[in-house]
């Protein structure tokens, strides 16, 4: 059964750091673009960044020089390091399989609450 389950959430002051991860199980996380998505209070999910399968990564705008995308195929995890952190990037995170690549019923994600 495929699943993704993502941590690492919590609550960091502005220009403060967090490391999400997602470790992904029941498919072969390895040759698929996986991306981090996230989800404020009364907005629609929106795709933050994603890695492709050969590591080549990519940014939306205003999270682009702040944010970092890996993966350990070894370990079917992906994670997300996230500096100098914004009021703005307040959300809940999701990873899943990014573009082209249909996603996958999505995880419960992990809430990130940037606040002084």
């Amino acid at each position: 059964q495929e699943e993704l389950v993502e941590s690492g959430g919590g609550l960091v002051q502005p220009g403060g750091s967090l490391r999400l991860s997602c470790v992904a199980s029941g498919f072969f996380f390895n040759v698929y673009n996986m991306g981090w998505y996230r989800q404020a209070p009364g907005k629609a999910r929106e795709l933050v960044g994603f890695i492709r399968r050969g590591g080549m990564t990519d940014y939306t705008d205003s999270v682009q020089g702040r944010f970092t995308i890996s993966r350990d195929n070894a370990q079917n995890t992906l994670y997300l390091q996230m500096n100098s952190l914004k009021p703005e990037d307040t959300a809940v995170y999701f990873c899943n399989k990014a573009p082209p690549f249909d996603p996958l019923p999505w995880g419960q994600g992990t809430q990130v609450t940037v606040a002084s």
